[in-house]
């Protein structure tokens, strides 16, 4: 299972930030601080947030391997995770041997020099869609990180509560029913009439987010201008707060407390699902029977997230880091973590495997979604441009809403915070 490496790689400086919360940089115990035990075994950690579908895989690995062996070191949310990357890496120290970056984050990681360990080898070349590998490299061509998912969205939807509304339930017709925003936006509002204790979708913050996936510059230009002035955010702003008023949002933080209770309450009939939201919804939603995709997608195609894995400079163990990376987003592995956990494949090997086209999940009432989001991955067109302060910016996006959501402040007070948050970030 092992391979080996005879590609040397530039040893870069560390200057950025750091990833996780937890900072076990050598696992077993009498190690050196390398990680490494007198018995000759090196640790590697490996830190994620959110589900990754990894746990079957370590076990896989360390299986199989006496003298390398994988601990995980996992973190509930990439806003924990990122609170942690931003003073880790900033003290060059205490990172684990490979880090999870989320998406968004990568242009600033990528504007980086020295602090993450440079991937490419020609044993993963070609592996990545071309539209998911280009988020990969930076200025030098160098290739930062190893793509582990994509997030191709459909709509996820409680078949029972679309029942007590007297709304169809079969996944195609629900799928010709929200063709458009607007279609969207209107069955909820007959959907909120006939159950007025359930929200129509789960939280404000993931609408804002399923919308701004189909806007092409939603912050910055082309040539990284900040320009949050336009007419098409400005549109996905009155859209996600005007639906605030008119009651079809939970009005819950996603990833809240209170949000994951709301699985298990009723709390709400549809959200935004991204492949890798599949596990997360049947985490939460433990019990509860009537979950269902739809091939849909409002106005077409979004994608949400996808996850990156990056060796940090910093690291003791950077080529059995390297080995690891590889190993874990090999097109084999990316097919068992969709099997585990629902994030969906970024590799072309395991896009066109039988194991995920043919893939169905009974927690979904065995919906075909290996099939769904290989369809709804084609349906994307749009990718919007993501400049090294995108994620600054999306997070005081979702800050204003959340304002909103709260009553702390109207639509166009936050709206007005917003500007005055992001002229703030230089």
């Amino acid at each position: 299972m092992k391979t080996s490496k005879t590609r040397r790689y530039r040893l870069a400086s560390s200057a950025l930030v750091a990833l996780t919360l937890a900072t076990t940089a050598a696992a077993c115990g009498g190690g050196d601080d390398d990680g490494t035990t007198a018995d000759g075994v090196t640790t590697i950690t490996v830190a994620t947030f959110n589900e990754f579908g990894y746990e079957g895989l370590i076990d896989e690995w360390n299986a199989a391997n006496d003298d390398i062996k994988i601990e995980q070191v996992k973190v509930g949310t990439w806003d924990d995770a990122k609170a942690n990357l931003y003073t880790k890496l900033a003290a060059g120290s205490g990172l684990s041997d490979i880090e999870a970056i989320e998406g968004d984050a990568m242009p600033a990681i990528l504007a980086e020099e020295g602090a993450f360990e440079d991937l490419t080898d020609d044993e993963v070349d070609g592996r990545w869609l071309p539209w998911v590998e280009e988020k990969t490299l930076n200025a030098d061509g160098q290739m930062i990180g190893y793509a582990t998912d994509i997030g191709p969205e459909g709509i996820c939807y409680r078949s029972d509560l679309f029942e007590k509304a007297g709304l169809p339930t079969d996944r195609e017709e629900v799928a010709g029913l929200m063709g458009t925003w607007d279609d969207y936006f209107a069955l909820g509002e007959e959907f909120i009439k006939k159950v007025p204790d359930t929200a129509w979708y789960d939280s404000s913050g993931g609408l804002a987010q399923a919308m701004l996936n189909q806007v092409e510059n939603p912050f910055e230009t082309d040539d990284n201008t900040v320009e949050v002035e336009n007419d098409e955010l400005e549109a996905v702003w009155a859209d996600v707060t005007g639906n605030i008023e008119k009651g079809l949002s939970t009005k819950l933080p996603q990833w809240s407390d209170d949000w994951t209770a709301s699985f298990q309450n009723d709390g709400f009939a549809t959200m935004a699902c991204p492949g890798w939201m599949l596990g997360v919804v049947e985490g939460n939603a433990e019990g509860v029977k009537g979950w269902d995709i739809a091939n849909v997608f409002p106005g077409g195609g979004g994608n949400w997230g996808g996850s990156f894995l990056t060796v940090p400079a910093q690291g003791e163990n950077i080529e059995e880091a390297k080995e690891v990376a590889a190993w874990l987003t090999a097109p084999e592995q990316q097919v068992k973590a969709f099997a585990a956990k629902g994030t969906f494949p970024s590799q072309v090997e395991a896009l066109e495997s039988g194991e995920v086209t043919s893939a169905t999940n009974a927690f979904f009432n065995d919906a075909p979604t290996g099939e769904i989001l290989a369809e709804r991955a084609q349906a994307v067109t749009v990718q919007p441009y993501k400049g090294p302060k995108y994620s600054d910016i999306l997070q005081a996006f979702q800050a204003a809403v959340l304002r909103v959501d709260d009553g702390s402040q109207d639509a166009a007070q936050s709206w007005d915070q917003f500007l005055t948050d992001v002229e703030a970030l230089g």
